[in-house]
């Protein structure tokens, strides 16, 4: 099975002391952090862009794991791998031109992720899954933080697992804590997006729940 990967988003941390939030999450043992960009219009809310990720950059080596909630992903991809994402995940529902996306994150050497919103079934992105190096299935409705695990994506879930074999990411974010963690592992998940599950008052412990 794939090693299990904890990606916290930082949309959940205090952007008054996002570094040192960040720097905590990674020496209790986060393994990646997770970038949520959003763009009011793919999604209702606006979250951070180009020069939070760039300014945040300077001070963490950790894998910069940006997940585009942005129409139109394509414009942008090269700007945020120059401010220093490591994968770039976008949404098929936002793009028109899903192999150009794929393309332009592989040539710079990064690691390309397909998203699917809870609706949207694992059809739309099946023909992408060979050239992806991760699939991230919403386990809510993307564009707000704190919303209850949608318990009907686990299907999706276990269905990507058997087809994409143990060495594949299958990502899942939104509603995930450290009581309903080991749910989404056992049906195939490896890489787990936790926002106010980890940054809270006590990030460190928060962290070394999920990894226990």
């Amino acid at each position: 099975m794939a090693q299990m990967i904890l990606a916290p988003s930082i949309l959940a941390a205090d952007f008054g002391n996002l570094a040192k939030d960040v720097k905590e999450a990674e020496t209790a043992g986060a393994h990646w952090m997770h970038l949520d960009v959003m763009d009011g219009i793919f999604v209702p809310n606006i979250s951070f862009g180009i020069p939070v990720i760039s300014s945040l950059r300077k001070y963490t080596d950790i894998f910069f794991d940006a997940h585009l909630m942005i129409v139109e992903p394509e414009k942008y991809i090269d700007k945020f791998i120059d401010a220093g994402a490591d994968g770039v995940c976008f949404h098929i529902e936002a793009t028109k031109v899903p192999e150009k996306c794929i393309e332009m994150i592989k040539s710079r050497g990064k690691k390309a992720g397909i998203a699917i919103s809870p609706e949207t079934p694992v059809s739309a992105i099946e023909k992408y899954l060979d050239t992806v190096d991760m699939a991230l299935v919403m386990s809510v409705h993307p564009g707000y933080g704190g919303q209850k695990y949608i318990p009907e994506v686990n299907e999706k879930i276990t269905y990507l697992r058997n087809r994409m074999g143990d060495d594949f990411n299958i990502q899942v974010d939104g509603g995930i804590n450290s009581s309903n963690v080991s749910d989404v592992l056992s049906f195939g998940a490896n890489v787990i997006v936790a926002g106010t599950a980890v940054f809270n008052d006590d990030i460190t412990g928060s962290v070394k729940k999920f990894l226990r």
